[in-house]
């Protein structure tokens, strides 16, 4: 099944910054314990974004726009990736319109990147 990541979330992958993850093997027969080399996508999202696409968590999605012919999985509780898992982004003040201060509080999450292969017929 394919699933599309939702359009109204396409904000959070706006500014993500590619890296490399090196997770460790926990399995004594691969690779004498080296680490598997992993794409992902590194975000940095308000406390209430991250509420909002928790649900979404542990699925894999096809995005569309530049990374289009990539899905993504946010990582949310897999202890394979357990060194990724969402911590505090820190807090930014702010002022809002009616000169009241507020905060606002930050996440930084992990989303795995993978290609995604086309079928194509014969």
């Amino acid at each position: 099944m394919r699933r599309m990541w939702p359009d109204e979330f396409n904000f959070i992958l706006k500014d993500a910054q590619e890296v490399t993850l090196n997770v460790p093997s926990h399995d004594a027969s691969e690779a004498q314990g080296q680490a598997t080399r992993r794409q992902a996508l590194k975000v940095r999202m308000s406390q209430e974004d991250y509420e909002r696409i928790w649900p979404l968590a542990e699925a894999r999605y096809r995005v569309q726009g530049d990374l289009s012919g990539k899905a993504i999985t946010l990582i949310a509780n897999n202890p394979h990736y357990q060194k990724w898992h969402p911590v505090d982004g820190g807090t930014e003040e702010d002022m809002s319109d009616s000169g009241k201060p507020f905060q606002t509080k930050y996440v930084v999450a992990h989303f795995l990147l993978d290609d995604v292969s086309e079928k194509a017929d014969a």
